[in-house]
């Protein structure tokens, strides 16, 4: 990505956070372990940009996350063949990724519904689940 006029002068993890699809706390941990560059450089995440400026981008692959069913309680408001209302806890994270590798709502769903989950391409996913 070269930097344009009009984008001088702004702290770069800003200017990456609207450029980019990258968060500034993405942004921030990148440059950190030195994944973005400019003009070939490491720089701190308050360096201001200047016109011309050449940054480089070495995003992480992404990671193959394996799902598992954890046995987490939920609080079910209503259930039949067709849909499951849960009233999600506060601070339950509702999906793994980054940093929460396990323990999320899905990792609950998924226990609670066992093998009546729907599959998307050959995957379990939770989306549809019948009562036990």
């Amino acid at each position: 990505m070269t930097i344009t006029e009009n984008l001088a002068g702004s702290r770069i993890d800003k200017v990456l956070s609207q450029e980019t699809e990258l968060s500034r706390a993405t942004i921030q941990r990148l440059m950190e372990e030195e994944k973005i560059l400019v003009n070939g450089k490491k720089v701190k995440c308050s360096y201001k940009v200047l016109a011309g400026d050449e940054i480089a981008i070495a995003k992480d692959e992404p990671k193959e996350v394996k799902l598992e069913a954890e046995d987490i309680p939920l609080s079910i408001v209503y259930e039949d063949n067709d849909i499951l209302v849960v009233n999600k806890q506060k601070g339950l994270v509702v999906h793994p990724g980054n940093g929460n590798p396990n323990g999320t709502l899905v990792n609950a769903v998924m226990a609670h519904c066992k093998e009546s989950l729907s599959g998307i391409g050959g995957e379990i996913r939770p989306r549809n689940c019948a009562s036990n």
